[in-house]
Order: structure tokens, then sequence, then C-alpha cells
């Protein structure tokens, strides 16, 4: 009985795998955009949820180069599990690097914010979907919260950030480098005025090196909490308490410029979704674990607050 048991849970685990496999489809939305439809078999129109992933060069499945945790893509298939279409891309720096045309200097924060609306727009045209909604991980919350704008139904914010990301970097040295938090505000406090600095010290060379400096710019002129304050749609913000990476206090501050949406720290999430019992060598070691499944109570919650 033991062995039956084992064997028709592997049959089953097949057979559902199979099923999202040929529910699943690779489109182009723009010459930037590559990414995976998946689309529960239903007679009705259903929602789409719109995942955007967060910084680096991310893909579809939340993965970056020697970095497999694969929890954007285990989102995607719970959300279809109940009943949620969804479309998950690669950022268009996955793609410039695959084809050796990517140039450091001439990347903007306003080219993620474009292809993000390029998706909405590419959707909401196809008029496919009952509502569409837009879930924005990391850096993809700022990301989220800007294309939400342009009309979609509802946003969800996991691990997003509730400061410019030059306040986000000054915080995180005080705690990790605080001898460099002085020189990183100055530096920022130049660049705001100049659009470029010179004045860093060689220890903070990987934020302020001149080719990313462009980049760092266009990204620190946004406000989460300002933007998400003009959205007039659902809103829920989340959080993981064992996030190493975005601390719950972030999501207090999304949460303060916008007391009427739904708020959620889940208890032993980590940055990629999974739920961590132990340690920080446990937590990191998450981040490369691509088997773990990410947090049932994060796909439950999500899920309710979209079907609602």
């Amino acid at each position: 009985m033991k062995y039956l048991i084992i064997i028709t849970t592997l049959l089953f685990s097949a057979i559902n795998a199979q099923t999202i496999e040929k529910d699943s489809k690779n489109i182009s939305v723009s010459p930037f955009i590559d990414g995976t439809v998946l689309v529960p078999k239903t007679a009705e129109k259903i929602p789409l949820a719109i995942i955007i992933g967060g910084s680096g060069p991310t893909d579809r499945n939340g993965n970056q180069q020697m970095m497999e945790n694969n929890s954007l893509r285990y989102l995607a298939e719970g959300l279809y599990k109940n009943n949620i279409a969804s479309f998950r891309y690669d950022k268009r720096i996955v793609k410039q690097m695959k084809e050796r045309t990517i140039n450091e200097a001439s990347i903007r924060f306003d080219d993620f914010i474009k292809d993000a609306d390029d998706v909405l727009k590419f959707f909401s045209k196809a008029e496919t979907f009952s509502k569409i909604y837009i879930i924005g991980h990391s850096q993809g919350s700022l990301v989220g919260i800007m294309a939400a704008q342009k009309g979609a139904d509802g946003f969800i914010s996991i691990a997003g950030a509730g400061q410019s990301i030059d306040n986000v970097i000054v915080e995180q040295l005080s705690k990790q480098a605080p001898g460099l938090t002085e020189n990183a505000r100055t530096a920022f406090a130049e660049m705001k005025a100049n659009g470029s600095t010179t004045n860093y010290s060689p220890g903070l060379s990987s934020i302020f090196r001149e080719a990313l400096q462009p980049f760092i710019y266009s990204w620190m002129k946004f406000n989460p909490r300002e933007e998400l304050t003009k959205l007039d749609i659902p809103v829920m913000i989340i959080n993981g308490d064992n996030d190493i990476q975005v601390a719950v206090t972030e999501a207090d501050l999304l949460h303060r410029a916008k007391p009427g949406a739904d708020f959620l720290i889940v208890p032993k999430m980590n940055h990629v979704l999974k739920k961590i019992e132990g340690d920080a060598l446990e937590n990191q070691k998450a981040y490369n674990d691509y088997k773990m499944p990410v947090m049932p109570e994060l796909i439950v919650s999500i899920s309710n607050f979209i079907n609602k």
C-alpha cells in the first residue's frame, strides 16, 4: 500500500506538470520582451496577473546566472491552480546578454517601465481576460506601480522598497558598511544635483562606477510612496519577515502611503518567497534551491485578493 501511494503521488505530479506545460505558451510582446503566458483551460473569462521580476538580469522564472530558485515560475503555477492566468517575462537585459548587445551605460530605469507598459497594453488590447493585475517583486514593485498607473485593475507589491533607491542603499550601508554611509550620502547628493558624481570611495565603485551612474540616476528619481498614492485601484502590499534584502519596514512605508491597501507580512518568508526555518545560511541557500516551493500562504493570499 505504501508503494502504491508513492507511485500514485508521482503519477499525479507528472500529470499535473504535463497539464501546466500544455497550457503554457512562449510569446514575444515586443523586440525586447519574451515571456511565458500560462492560461488554465476554462469556458469563462478569468483574470490575468502580469509578473515583473526584481533587479539584475532576472528571467521569467525569477532566476539569474548561477542562481536558480524558480520563485516566479512557482508563483505563476500556483496562481494557475487557482484559476488565474499569468504572464511572466525575461527582463530586456536577459535577452541583450544572450545576444551580446548589452551596453550598461545605455540602460535606464524608464526602459523597464516602458517594457511593463508594453506588456499591459498588449494584453489589454487583446480583451481576453476579465481583469489584469500587476504583481511586482522587489525592483519590479516600483516598475509595476508605474505601469499600473496606465490602466491595470489592481496591483500587488511583493518585497518592494518604500523609499527611493538612494535612500535604500544608504540604509543598507549603515547596517553592512557604516564607514561608507556618509560618503554615499555625499555622492548621491552630488548625483541628484548634477546627474553624475566623482566623489565616491573605491569601496563604493560597484554602485557609482561611471557606466552605472546614468541608470542609478534614472532610478532614484522615483519615490515609490508618492507613485503608489496615484493608484486608484485595489492594492496589496506583501513582505516576508525573513527577507534579508528588503526589510518589513519598507512594506510599512508603502502601507502608510496607501493605508487602505491589503497588507500582509508572511512569517518565515524570505526574499525569493521560500519558507526559512533556520539561520542566515539556510536563507542564502534557498536562493539557489530550484526544487523548493514558494510559500503556499503567499499563493492563497494573492489568489484570494485577485479573485475577490
